[in-house]
């Protein structure tokens, strides 16, 4: 353990299994591409900033290291999810006393992953966060619809509003395979990497390589880079789907990229769009045409650019993926989504993940603009 307090510096690494290392609680960004899972670091020393914005937030500290004085950075969880604990940027304030537990940077620099943080003053735990669902009803309810008997895929004029969370899985990995990884996507085992998805050879040694550097490479994490691709409704930060009936469209509001949106047309069109992107057509998202069957919501997306990954694991794709995603509302409080990935340019043959998403009803959609705020 390395430890920093106020009248000096000890450092000292104690290597930690994977297995016992801290885990992401959240999907966001890969926290061991950044940080080191073996280098345990405590830090006791005084706040002198509290930076409250995504995509993480921050406290510094300073910690005195012999008679210098030596300023650290303390990254947390999104203040979406702080918040959401209950937490705000007043929790601790400059001045304030705080021990900080987790895991440094792995570049060296005074930065840390912080496991935990406790007050000086009363020796109390803080910025803890928890994702559980709400517990749910004792009966399923019944599927909300539409006068004309059409399942409501959000809310309805006479019902509580919300949006889908919670969702089931936050890594996008073929039906019926089991490699076991974290919840942002890091393979405990190498080599189960070709059993994850039907890869071509390029496209695995692409993905073992981002596995390999802790998927520190993420264009979500270095640029901010849009969920495109299926990724979009693996945060737990939710999205809405708000049905323009009359107009014979839905929108999809996201809680996490940057509270971006995308449009499905239910109109009959064609797939259209310039290769650039148009106002609709972003390309992070495709161009989205569906049709119903039966209580299921069919999609054919297509029109996508290379310039995201497909999952927070790492999974390429090409210019030519296609994606048939289907959006069944089985009752009140559940929304089964899957997903048949067809990419000739990268995998070998069609294949098919799927998951299934809460509704949390009576609340307003996370608003999460990534600020790019580290250090």
């Amino acid at each position: 353990m390395r430890h920093a307090d106020m009248s000096s510096t000890r450092l000292v690494l104690a290597i930690a299994s994977f297995a016992l290392a801290p885990a992401a609680a959240f999907a966001h960004h890969p926290v061991y591409g950044k940080f080191d899972p073996s280098a345990d670091l405590t830090l006791s020393g005084i706040v002198t900033y509290v930076d409250w914005r995504n995509p993480h937030a921050h406290i510094f500290m300073n910690v005195a290291d012999g008679e210098a004085m030596l300023n650290w950075a303390v990254e947390l969880e999104s203040p979406i999810d702080l918040q959401a604990n209950g937490w705000t940027q007043a929790t601790v304030l400059p001045g304030d006393a705080i021990t900080v537990a987790g895991i440094a940077a792995r570049d060296g620099t005074r930065q840390v992953w912080g496991e935990s943080v406790v007050r000086g003053d009363s020796g109390s735990r803080i910025f803890r966060v928890s994702n559980e669902p709400p517990p749910p009803p004792l009966a399923p309810r019944p599927t909300p619809r539409w006068p004309d008997g059409r399942p409501a895929l959000g809310g309805t004029a006479d019902a509580i509003d919300g949006y889908w969370g919670y969702p089931s899985a936050t890594v996008l990995v073929e039906d019926g395979v089991d490699a076991a990884m974290d919840a942002s996507g890091l393979l405990e085992d190498l080599d189960d990497a070709a059993r994850v998805a039907p890869m071509q050879p390029w496209a695995l040694a692409l993905y073992r390589h981002r596995q390999e550097r802790s998927l520190r490479d993420d264009p979500m994490y270095l640029h901010c880079k849009p969920p495109g691709g299926p990724r979009q409704y693996l945060s737990h930060l939710g999205f809405q789907l708000i049905e323009d009936r009359e107009s014979e469209r839905i929108f999809v509001l996201l809680g996490s990229g940057n509270h971006n949106y995308r449009i499905i047309y239910l109109d009959g069109r064609e797939h259209v769009g310039q290769v650039g992107g148009d106002d609709d057509n972003p390309l992070y998202y495709g161009r989205s045409v569906g049709t119903w069957q039966g209580d299921t919501l069919v999609l054919d997306t297509r029109g996508f650019n290379e310039d995201f990954w497909l999952t927070s694991g790492g999974l390429p794709h090409t210019s030519r993926l296609r994606l048939i995603e289907r959006f069944t509302r089985i009752d009140m409080e559940t929304l089964e989504y899957e997903v048949t990935i067809e990419d000739a340019g990268a995998y070998t043959r069609p294949w098919t993940s799927g998951w299934t998403l809460r509704w949390v009803g009576g609340e307003e959609l996370p608003v999460h603009f990534c600020q790019n705020n580290r250090p």
